[in-house]
Protein backbone atom coordinates (compact mmCIF):
# COMPACT_ATOMS: atom_id res chain seq x y z
CA UNK A 1 0.00 0.00 0.00
CA UNK A 2 0.98 3.78 -0.52
CA UNK A 3 1.45 5.88 2.48
CA UNK A 4 -1.65 8.15 1.84
CA UNK A 5 -4.73 7.88 -0.40
CA UNK A 6 -7.24 10.22 -2.12
CA UNK A 7 -10.06 7.88 -1.59
CA UNK A 8 -10.67 4.75 0.40
CA UNK A 9 -13.42 2.63 -0.68
CA UNK A 10 -14.94 0.10 1.64
CA UNK A 11 -16.00 -2.75 -0.44
CA UNK A 12 -18.47 -5.48 1.65
CA UNK A 13 -17.72 -8.31 -0.42
CA UNK A 14 -15.40 -8.79 -3.48
CA UNK A 15 -17.25 -7.05 -6.34
CA UNK A 16 -19.22 -4.50 -4.68
CA UNK A 17 -17.14 -1.35 -5.20
CA UNK A 18 -16.05 -2.49 -8.92
CA UNK A 19 -19.85 -2.50 -9.05
CA UNK A 20 -20.98 0.69 -7.54
CA UNK A 21 -17.90 3.03 -7.87
CA UNK A 22 -15.71 1.81 -11.21
CA UNK A 23 -15.83 4.44 -13.31
CA UNK A 24 -15.24 7.26 -11.15
CA UNK A 25 -11.83 4.95 -9.18
CA UNK A 26 -10.84 4.79 -12.94
CA UNK A 27 -11.49 8.22 -13.47
CA UNK A 28 -9.53 9.60 -9.96
CA UNK A 29 -6.76 6.88 -11.18
CA UNK A 30 -6.55 8.61 -14.79
CA UNK A 31 -6.15 11.55 -13.07
CA UNK A 32 -3.14 10.34 -11.25
CA UNK A 33 -5.02 9.67 -7.49
CA UNK A 34 -4.29 7.37 -5.74
CA UNK A 35 -6.79 4.82 -4.84
CA UNK A 36 -7.19 1.90 -2.37
CA UNK A 37 -9.96 -0.52 -1.51
CA UNK A 38 -10.38 -2.61 1.37
CA UNK A 39 -12.31 -5.55 0.53
CA UNK A 40 -14.11 -5.90 4.28
CA UNK A 41 -15.39 -9.90 4.09
CA UNK A 42 -12.72 -11.42 2.07
CA UNK A 43 -11.41 -13.66 4.72
CA UNK A 44 -11.17 -17.66 3.81
CA UNK A 45 -13.50 -20.37 4.60
CA UNK A 46 -13.02 -21.79 7.87
CA UNK A 47 -12.80 -25.76 7.77
CA UNK A 48 -16.67 -26.34 9.07
CA UNK A 49 -18.51 -28.60 6.63
CA UNK A 50 -20.10 -26.52 4.24
CA UNK A 51 -24.01 -25.66 4.62
CA UNK A 52 -26.22 -26.85 2.20
CA UNK A 53 -26.61 -22.41 1.26
CA UNK A 54 -23.06 -23.15 0.86
CA UNK A 55 -22.98 -26.08 -1.48
CA UNK A 56 -25.90 -24.25 -3.91
CA UNK A 57 -24.05 -20.71 -4.23
CA UNK A 58 -20.52 -23.01 -5.25
CA UNK A 59 -22.82 -24.61 -7.57
CA UNK A 60 -24.19 -21.62 -9.00
CA UNK A 61 -20.72 -19.77 -9.24
CA UNK A 62 -18.72 -22.88 -10.15
CA UNK A 63 -16.39 -22.56 -7.61
CA UNK A 64 -16.54 -25.79 -6.17
CA UNK A 65 -12.92 -25.52 -4.76
CA UNK A 66 -11.11 -22.44 -3.67
CA UNK A 67 -13.75 -20.30 -4.34
CA UNK A 68 -12.54 -17.38 -1.74
CA UNK A 69 -9.02 -17.45 -3.70
CA UNK A 70 -10.07 -17.95 -6.99
CA UNK A 71 -12.62 -14.66 -5.76
CA UNK A 72 -9.75 -12.61 -4.53
CA UNK A 73 -7.97 -13.44 -7.92
CA UNK A 74 -11.03 -11.74 -9.98
CA UNK A 75 -10.90 -9.10 -7.71
CA UNK A 76 -7.00 -8.24 -8.19
CA UNK A 77 -7.93 -7.89 -12.01
CA UNK A 78 -10.60 -5.82 -11.79
CA UNK A 79 -8.63 -3.82 -9.34
CA UNK A 80 -5.65 -3.37 -12.08
CA UNK A 81 -7.93 -2.57 -14.49
CA UNK A 82 -9.51 0.26 -12.57
CA UNK A 83 -5.97 1.36 -11.79
CA UNK A 84 -6.79 0.54 -7.72
CA UNK A 85 -4.63 -0.70 -4.51
CA UNK A 86 -6.29 -3.61 -2.90
CA UNK A 87 -6.38 -4.78 0.52
CA UNK A 88 -8.25 -7.75 1.74
CA UNK A 89 -9.28 -8.47 5.40
CA UNK A 90 -9.46 -11.84 7.39
CA UNK A 91 -13.28 -11.44 8.58
CA UNK A 92 -15.23 -14.50 6.03
CA UNK A 93 -18.28 -13.99 3.85
CA UNK A 94 -21.28 -13.94 6.18
CA UNK A 95 -22.00 -17.47 4.10
CA UNK A 96 -18.84 -19.42 5.87
CA UNK A 97 -19.43 -17.63 9.50
CA UNK A 98 -20.50 -19.87 11.57
CA UNK A 99 -21.30 -19.99 15.68
CA UNK A 100 -17.78 -20.57 17.59
CA UNK A 101 -19.47 -22.95 20.38
CA UNK A 102 -22.27 -24.95 17.96
CA UNK A 103 -20.56 -25.09 14.63
CA UNK A 104 -24.01 -23.70 13.04
CA UNK A 105 -23.83 -20.87 10.43
CA UNK A 106 -25.04 -17.97 11.02
CA UNK A 107 -26.73 -17.17 7.76
CA UNK A 108 -28.40 -20.21 5.57
CA UNK A 109 -30.82 -18.40 3.35
CA UNK A 110 -31.12 -15.27 1.05
CA UNK A 111 -33.88 -14.29 3.69
CA UNK A 112 -30.89 -14.38 6.50
CA UNK A 113 -28.05 -12.31 4.76
CA UNK A 114 -30.60 -10.27 3.63
CA UNK A 115 -32.05 -9.50 7.12
CA UNK A 116 -30.74 -8.90 10.34
CA UNK A 117 -26.95 -9.00 11.52
CA UNK A 118 -26.74 -11.66 14.03
CA UNK A 119 -26.91 -10.59 17.50
CA UNK A 120 -23.81 -12.80 17.92
CA UNK A 121 -21.93 -11.30 15.53
CA UNK A 122 -22.17 -7.03 16.81
CA UNK A 123 -18.42 -7.36 17.92
CA UNK A 124 -17.53 -7.32 14.21
CA UNK A 125 -18.57 -3.61 14.40
CA UNK A 126 -15.80 -1.85 17.00
CA UNK A 127 -13.85 -5.00 15.29
CA UNK A 128 -13.77 -3.24 11.87
CA UNK A 129 -14.17 0.35 13.37
CA UNK A 130 -10.11 -0.24 14.81
CA UNK A 131 -9.17 -1.47 11.46
CA UNK A 132 -10.96 1.05 9.73
CA UNK A 133 -8.99 4.27 11.87
CA UNK A 134 -5.67 2.18 11.65
CA UNK A 135 -5.49 2.82 7.73
CA UNK A 136 -3.33 4.96 5.80
CA UNK A 137 -4.49 8.86 6.02
CA UNK A 138 -7.19 9.65 3.07
CA UNK A 139 -8.85 12.96 2.07
CA UNK A 140 -12.07 10.46 1.44
CA UNK A 141 -13.38 7.35 3.10
CA UNK A 142 -16.30 5.86 0.63
CA UNK A 143 -18.82 3.82 2.56
CA UNK A 144 -21.77 1.55 1.26
CA UNK A 145 -24.90 3.33 2.03
CA UNK A 146 -26.61 -0.12 2.97
CA UNK A 147 -29.38 -0.54 -0.21
CA UNK A 148 -30.16 -3.47 -0.25
CA UNK A 149 -29.90 -4.87 3.35
CA UNK A 150 -27.00 -6.91 3.29
CA UNK A 151 -25.96 -8.14 6.38
CA UNK A 152 -22.44 -7.27 5.50
CA UNK A 153 -23.42 -3.76 4.04
CA UNK A 154 -25.14 -2.79 7.49
CA UNK A 155 -21.95 -3.74 9.45
CA UNK A 156 -19.64 -2.24 6.82
CA UNK A 157 -21.38 1.11 7.17
CA UNK A 158 -21.81 1.05 10.91
CA UNK A 159 -18.56 0.25 11.91
CA UNK A 160 -17.22 3.01 9.28
CA UNK A 161 -19.42 5.24 11.29
CA UNK A 162 -18.41 3.59 14.60
CA UNK A 163 -15.14 5.13 13.51
CA UNK A 164 -13.37 8.68 13.78
CA UNK A 165 -12.69 8.44 10.50
CA UNK A 166 -13.23 11.91 8.42
CA UNK A 167 -14.19 13.23 5.03
CA UNK A 168 -17.01 10.20 4.68
CA UNK A 169 -19.33 9.71 1.49
CA UNK A 170 -21.54 7.02 1.23
CA UNK A 171 -22.14 5.22 -2.57
CA UNK A 172 -25.31 3.20 -3.52
CA UNK A 173 -25.04 -0.23 -4.26
CA UNK A 174 -25.83 -1.67 -7.61
CA UNK A 175 -27.27 -3.49 -8.65
CA UNK A 176 -29.78 -3.41 -5.41
CA UNK A 177 -29.67 0.11 -5.98
CA UNK A 178 -31.70 -0.45 -9.89
CA UNK A 179 -34.40 -1.99 -8.25
CA UNK A 180 -37.15 0.23 -7.49
CA UNK A 181 -38.73 -1.89 -4.70
CA UNK A 182 -35.33 -1.79 -2.78
CA UNK A 183 -34.33 1.81 -3.54
CA UNK A 184 -37.44 3.84 -2.28
CA UNK A 185 -36.07 1.90 1.14
CA UNK A 186 -32.97 3.81 0.75
CA UNK A 187 -34.74 7.10 2.09
CA UNK A 188 -34.67 5.46 5.46
CA UNK A 189 -31.31 4.68 5.04
CA UNK A 190 -30.13 8.95 4.22
CA UNK A 191 -30.84 11.79 7.04
CA UNK A 192 -33.11 14.94 5.45
CA UNK A 193 -29.40 16.51 5.63
CA UNK A 194 -27.09 14.76 3.44
CA UNK A 195 -27.22 15.88 0.18
CA UNK A 196 -27.02 13.81 -3.35
CA UNK A 197 -24.44 14.35 -6.27
CA UNK A 198 -23.77 12.37 -9.52
CA UNK A 199 -20.24 11.70 -10.40
CA UNK A 200 -21.01 11.54 -14.84
CA UNK A 201 -18.45 8.84 -16.38
CA UNK A 202 -16.46 9.68 -19.60
CA UNK A 203 -17.21 6.58 -21.92
CA UNK A 204 -13.36 5.39 -21.25
CA UNK A 205 -14.54 5.17 -17.48
CA UNK A 206 -17.90 3.01 -18.28
CA UNK A 207 -15.92 1.08 -20.67
CA UNK A 208 -13.43 0.36 -17.60
CA UNK A 209 -15.99 -0.16 -15.09
CA UNK A 210 -17.55 -3.03 -17.41
CA UNK A 211 -14.69 -4.92 -17.67
CA UNK A 212 -13.54 -4.89 -14.23
CA UNK A 213 -17.14 -6.18 -13.55
CA UNK A 214 -16.83 -8.49 -16.35
CA UNK A 215 -13.61 -9.92 -14.37
CA UNK A 216 -15.70 -11.48 -11.99
CA UNK A 217 -17.08 -14.19 -13.60
CA UNK A 218 -18.27 -16.88 -11.48
CA UNK A 219 -20.59 -13.99 -9.72
CA UNK A 220 -21.74 -12.50 -13.15
CA UNK A 221 -25.08 -15.67 -12.68
CA UNK A 222 -25.97 -14.09 -9.28
CA UNK A 223 -27.49 -10.62 -11.47
CA UNK A 224 -27.01 -11.20 -15.20
CA UNK A 225 -27.22 -13.46 -18.28
CA UNK A 226 -23.88 -13.11 -19.41
CA UNK A 227 -21.56 -10.66 -19.63
CA UNK A 228 -23.56 -8.72 -23.17
CA UNK A 229 -26.41 -8.81 -20.28
CA UNK A 230 -24.53 -6.94 -17.72
CA UNK A 231 -22.72 -4.54 -19.79
CA UNK A 232 -26.23 -3.72 -21.18
CA UNK A 233 -27.90 -3.71 -17.94
CA UNK A 234 -24.82 -1.06 -16.65
CA UNK A 235 -25.10 1.17 -19.41
CA UNK A 236 -28.82 1.51 -18.94
CA UNK A 237 -28.31 2.36 -14.93
CA UNK A 238 -25.52 5.11 -15.42
CA UNK A 239 -27.46 6.51 -18.33
CA UNK A 240 -30.78 6.56 -16.61
CA UNK A 241 -29.12 8.67 -13.65
CA UNK A 242 -26.27 10.11 -15.53
CA UNK A 243 -23.00 9.19 -13.64
CA UNK A 244 -22.39 7.52 -10.15
CA UNK A 245 -24.66 8.35 -6.98
CA UNK A 246 -23.26 10.01 -4.04
CA UNK A 247 -24.67 10.92 -0.98
CA UNK A 248 -22.56 12.52 2.01
CA UNK A 249 -23.27 14.97 5.13
CA UNK A 250 -23.51 18.55 5.10
CA UNK A 251 -20.34 20.15 6.13
CA UNK A 252 -18.85 16.83 5.69
CA UNK A 253 -15.08 17.11 6.48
Amino acid sequence: MKSSYHSIYLSPHLDDVALSCGGQIFMQAEQGKAVLIVTVMAGDKPGQSDSKYIQELHERWQLERDAVARRRAEDTQACRILGADHLYWEIPDCIYRFDDVTSEPFYLSDEDIFGDVHPSELYLINTLANQIMALPPHDRLMVPLGVGNHVDHQITRRAAEKSTAKGMFYYEEYPYADDPRVLWKADQLVPESWQLTTIPLSEASLEAKINAIASYESQLSSFFRDRADMAGAVRRYINANYGERIWFRVGND
